[in-house]
């Protein structure tokens, strides 16, 4: 078998509009070899008059996975083979590096325990197969107390690098003994009886005082096996600060200005949704995210559940003017790479991983590659690298 650096191209591509991390260089070159980014030419040359190379997306935070591991449900056999399905996706939309977002969650089924092993085990058994840098990301639901003491193990299990800690119990209508909305058809997903759910969801509900004590522990556990921590939809600045505290220093779609702010001025880093950027606001009513990337309060946008966002996005506010083509696109490529620590790619640069993206005109995605290797090209390009 021919080992990475074998199987990665070694050319120098010339006559594209170049993002460099400042601004867009008119006719420039890039050139790679063995996977790294090459401060002279190399190989054979490639016109690419016409066309526009960025940097390749790094996806911070994305669940639009699970339509191609399981397009049905009980249609979760092939985990592997899903995998393989969205790295196509990926690829087509310019994402070179993907967090796969995996849900561990009293809702079962499919955002259940058990799923989110047979996840981590195919991303396990095909990443070293694939082009586009595949990451797992666990976001775990924090009430299930009983799942603290194994989860460290577990993680190191999945070679997870990236936990994001959520609470999606609906805990008003619980504290009031109320049925949550929709909970017939979340217990069925859940494979339990609609009663049984319902009562389940109110013990866990019972636990909340359990929790914090909990969750210091658990956080010093994962952070001492290396394990990157985020939490999910902050709402207020003292929750912000309450993780800030277990050193949890990553803010994933805060829901509030107030809580955008708080991390921001503490220096945390804040993750927005490409597709509320893309829409000009948020579908659950939560702070507009164009708004906080206005204010400054944004190092990085991820696809959330749409592949095609980050890439829109990031167009999106250069064109209207909201910030530079380089500052647009930062917010796809250097932030998300800095919050993950890949200091390794992000911009293209002489000594990075060459990690691109290749776009037409009309801000098409064209060619998409990963450390030297193509993941994604379409027919009119290809003529190009052919000839």
């Amino acid at each position: 078998m021919l080992d990475f650096n074998e199987r990665s191209l070694s050319m120098t591509l010339v006559g594209a509009d170049v993002l460099r991390a400042d601004a867009m260089e008119t006719a420039g070159a890039v050139s790679f070899a063995q996977g790294v980014l090459q401060d002279a030419p190399i190989g054979r040359e490639v016109d690419l008059r016409g066309y526009r190379i960025f940097p390749g997306i790094v996806d911070l935070h994305g669940d639009g996975f699970e339509r191609h591991l399981a397009p049905r449900r009980g249609a979760m056999k092939q985990t592997s083979a899903g995998v393989i399905a969205a790295e196509a996706e990926f690829a087509a939309n310019g994402i070179t590096t993907a967090v796969l977002a995996q849900f561990y969650s009293w809702e079962g089924g499919l955002r259940g325990a058990e799923f989110a092993g047979q996840v981590f085990e195919g991303i396990k058994a095909v990443k070293e197969q694939l082009v586009t840098d595949l990451l797992p990301q666990l976001r775990f639901e924090i009430h299930l107390l009983e799942d603290y003491e194994t989860l460290p193990q577990r993680v190191a299990q999945w070679q997870v690098p990236y936990v994001v800690f959520n609470d999606h119990l609906p805990h008003d209508r619980l504290a009031e003994g109320k049925k949550p909305p929709r909970l017939t058809g979340q217990a069925l997903k859940a494979g339990r009886n609609p009663e049984a759910h319902f009562q389940f969801l109110l013990d866990l509900h019972a636990r909340k005082p359990q929790v914090p004590a909990a969750l210091d522990k658990l956080c010093q556990r994962l952070q001492a096996q290396g394990v990157r921590l985020g939490s999910h939809d902050d709402q207020t600045a003292q929750a912000r600060a309450t993780w800030r505290a277990r050193n949890v220093y990553i803010s994933e779609f805060p829901e509030t200005l107030e809580a955008a702010e708080a991390a921001r001025m503490a220096g945390d880093y804040v993750i927005l949704g490409a597709p509320n950027v893309v829409r000009g606001g948020s579908h659950k009513g939560n702070v507009s995210a164009l708004d906080l990337i206005r204010m400054g309060f944004c190092d990085a946008i991820a696809s959330d559940y749409h592949y095609p966002s980050p890439r829109r996005a990031a167009l999106m506010l250069a064109q209207t003017e909201v910030l530079s083509i380089a500052e647009a696109w930062g917010l796809v490529s250097q932030g998300p790479a800095k919050v993950l620590g890949l200091a390794d790619r992000g911009t293209l640069e002489a000594g990075k991983r060459a990690d691109l993206i290749i776009m037409d005109s009309q801000d098409r995605v064209c060619l998409s590659m990963a450390a030297g290797r193509i993941s994604y090209m379409n027919g009119d390009i290809a003529s190009r690298f052919m000839c």
